[in-house]
């Protein structure tokens, strides 16, 4: 986390006007000293956050694990990367909290209180992966724009909420209804009301899948205001600008939801491969759905030094958007041979799936342990960054670690 440093960005002439009132002794104040009023939070603090999560940006919050953090089946709450479009609202009151259907693809508008949606539909539990479509930015070339996450934006918590479906057939949907807008609290970076941060959604028949919730617990309890809390869209296997935080309002449309963070780039791929650095119109643009095939290793961390006679025990989780993972393997020869690792079943559709493998090396030595996953339909994750876009999505190229063996 760097600080900024306020006081090399404005002289004490201006601070007085910026605070808003005069600084008094500013004329005492140590050269290189930053005012307590100008340091940023601790997010680490703020947030509950495992020392070594990363923070790419403070307004707003995007922090992000590394590889071997996410070690655990479930992903834990201080391990979990934060992406958010906006600023977190100020105050959130679990009992006055309203959700409202509306749109003009629903029978009648309808409000519900918290406590209605968890007394009135049955709640389910699945444990579903998230990974923001940016993921491994920081790998193209030319780097596209936006916030250079490595590999640590995905996680793997359970949820529990009720089925979206159920609530949608209460509040009764017209035939032409098509796709479904969320509608949050929290607050655009200008601090504008008449803002949207982000307003994105899922066509109906993502909305109408078992594992797409409005949750309302994460991990077994109420969800961080950061990640959502009280209530959050789950919309496992799509890129997590699906799983809308602080939802107070859905939109039943019988168009293709045209709220903010829906048209231009911003979640979107072309329809076509590019050159890098190519401009793309709009409408040679396409909303990214299912999330691409991709694996982790999660342990050992890059970097493991160890002796020859030891045999190296890797692991790390897969997953593949709404398919299954259907064959793991891992090489140490830059991708010249693969060998197979073990492969775990999901926990639940849509639920990330562990690996392991031993791995005995030939010679003393630098190595690179790669891990290629392939999913239910033959598609296996490509040994270097796949093709560049604008705002530099989908890359789901093999993960890498390092080791030196002794």
């Amino acid at each position: 986390m760097k600080r900024r440093s306020f006081l090399k960005k404005a002289g004490y002439g201006t601070l007085g006007s910026i605070a808003g009132i005069p600084v008094v002794f500013a004329s005492n104040i140590p050269k290189g000293y930053e005012l307590i009023a100008f340091q940023d939070p601790d997010p680490f603090k703020m947030f509950g956050l495992n020392s070594s999560m990363v923070v790419l940006n403070n307004k707003p919050y995007n922090i992000e694990a590394q590889a071997h953090l996410l070690d655990d089946k479930v992903t834990p709450n201080d391990k979990m990367f934060i992406r958010n479009n906006g600023l977190m609202p100020k105050e959130i009151n679990a009992d006055d909290w309203v959700l409202t259907i509306d749109g003009e693809s629903v029978n009648e508008v309808k409000s519900y209180s918290l406590a209605e949606l968890k007394s009135k539909f049955k709640a389910y539990t699945y444990q579903l992966t998230l990974e923001c479509g940016g993921n491994g930015r920081s790998e193209f070339d030319p780097p596209a724009k936006g916030n250079q996450w490595t590999v640590g934006a995905v996680h793997c918590a359970r949820w529990t909420g009720l089925r979206l479906k159920d609530l949608l057939a209460d509040a009764g949907l017209k035939d032409d209804a098509v796709y479904i807008g969320y509608h949050a609290t929290d607050i655009h970076l200008s601090g504008d009301a008449n803002k949207e941060p982000i307003s994105r959604g899922v066509p109906v028949h993502k909305a109408h899948q078992n594992e797409t919730l409005l949750a309302y617990l994460m991990n077994d309890k109420p969800i961080p205001p950061v990640h959502g809390y009280p209530l959050r869209l789950i919309a496992g296997g799509w890129p997590a600008s699906a799983s809308g935080k602080w939802i107070n309002r859905i939109s039943v449309r019988n168009i293709e939801h045209d709220g903010t963070k829906m048209k231009g780039s911003s979640y979107r791929v072309p329809k076509y491969p590019v050159s890098p650095g190519q401009e793309v119109a709009d409408s040679d643009m396409k909303i990214i759905e299912s999330m691409p095939v991709k694996s982790l290793i999660t342990f050992p961390k890059s970097g493991a030094v160890f002796n020859k006679s030891t045999i190296l025990q890797i692991r790390g989780h897969a997953w593949a958007g709404e398919l299954e993972v259907v064959k793991m393997e891992y090489s140490i020869d830059f991708g010249s041979t693969w060998n197979p690792c073990s492969l775990e079943k999901p926990v639940n559709r849509l639920a990330w799936q562990h690996f392991d493998a031993e791995i005995t090396f030939p010679e003393m030595g630098y190595y690179e342990v790669w891990a290629r996953a392939t999913d239910a339909e033959g598609t296996a994750q490509p040994m270097l960054v796949p093709g560049w876009n604008p705002k530099g999505y989908l890359n789901n190229a093999c993960h890498r670690i390092a080791v030196k063996v002794l």
